[in-house]
């Protein structure tokens, strides 16, 4: 992380403006759903930070930094952060925010950084991250709120440290061997993004933490089957090279960008593999507090449902983008959101 003196914002030269009075407006075209879960003023926002009972004005700038994140690229994220109770969506943005920082240092196609300046920026950004969090505060106009939602929430500090791990491992590795492989990876970059949102989401057990990697890890696969095209074009497959041979393919098979029968067969196991994780993990969301349950059962059919996309498109995932219909996140958010609310009434 750069230190507190220096611009906070991603690789490349094209700063977020966190600190600034910028902050722009992002319209979701959700139907009518959307008309009623997203604003674009700042009255959500500090109606949740007053919930949250956050009150320092430069603590109330950071978390509302995080929201604008958010709300500007996290998409499905963000409309499933909505449906929490007010009190707790700062806290969801701060970890947002935490992430989105650390993906924009690696992956900015606009970055005129090499690989190396990249993993220096990134070790840079990580320790003075960490060290502010064993001081228990952050001058960074970001990680003041991730730094404050760690102490609220008593997250450990291991998970970021296997996040960082994994952000690096993108600037090194470019394919995986095996599936055992991949997973050192998928745990630091999905599997701790859900144990870092359990104790928001107060579970009554446990093993609601084991539920939540299983969810996390269904979450970024399913992104790695629509994205094989962009994560390629970074030099990067996702993909396990065993799981290429199963089916008589080498990485240069999918470097020629054509979805023949073996390619279609590939990806058809790979959502299989998406279905039993996603699958797998819905008794855990019974065991988070019910007004938390709405949010991750929205998230889960969303997300997951990116694998629904693809099978749609014919899995035509090099020529096309897969992605969930606005009439389909709304089918999902409204309902969702109306047991949300009766799950807050309730309490």
């Amino acid at each position: 992380m750069p230190t507190p003196s220096k611009r906070c914002g991603p690789a490349g030269g094209r700063p977020f403006h966190l600190g600034e009075q910028y902050v722009p407006h992002v319209t979701r075209l959700l139907g009518g759903a959307g008309q009623i879960l997203v604003r674009q003023d700042g009255r959500v926002s500090n109606r949740e930070l007053d919930a949250a009972g956050i009150v320092d004005p430069s603590m109330r700038a950071s978390y509302e930094a995080c929201r604008t994140l958010n709300a500007a690229h996290g998409k499905t994220y963000y409309l499933a952060t909505l449906l929490l109770p007010p009190a707790k969506r700062p806290y969801v943005h701060a970890l947002y925010g935490f992430a989105r920082y650390a993906d924009e240092i690696v992956d900015d196609l606009a970055s005129t950084l090499s690989e190396e300046q990249k993993a220096a920026h990134l070790h840079e950004w990580g320790d003075t991250f960490l060290t502010d969090l064993d001081a228990g505060s952050s001058d960074d106009p970001i990680c003041r709120a991730v730094v404050d939602t760690v102490q609220r929430w008593n997250i450990p500090r291991a998970h970021f440290e296997a996040f960082l791990h994994s952000m690096a491992m993108d600037l090194t590795v470019t394919e995986y061997a095996d599936y055992d492989a991949l997973f050192e990876y998928v745990y630091g970059s999905a599997a701790v993004i859900g144990l870092q949102m359990v104790p928001i989401l107060e579970p009554s057990s446990e093993s609601a933490y084991d539920y939540a990697m299983d969810l996390g890890v269904a979450f970024q696969l399913a992104n790695f089957i629509r994205d094989i095209g962009e994560d390629l074009d970074r030099g990067r497959l996702y993909l396990p090279l065993d799981d290429l041979a199963r089916f008589g393919l080498t990485r240069a098979d999918l470097e020629k960008r054509v979805v023949t029968e073996q390619v279609r067969e590939l990806l058809k196991f790979e959502i299989a593999r998406v279905r039993r994780l996603e699958q797998a993990s819905r008794p855990g969301i019974a065991l988070l507090s019910p007004d938390s349950q709405p949010c991750i059962d929205a998230a889960r059919v969303l997300y997951c449902g990116i694998v629904d996309a693809v099978e749609k498109i014919d899995y035509q995932v090099f020529t096309e983008r897969a992605s969930v219909s606005v009439p389909r996140r709304a089918q999902v958010a409204f309902p969702a959101w109306l047991r949300a609310v009766r799950a807050r009434r309730a309490a």
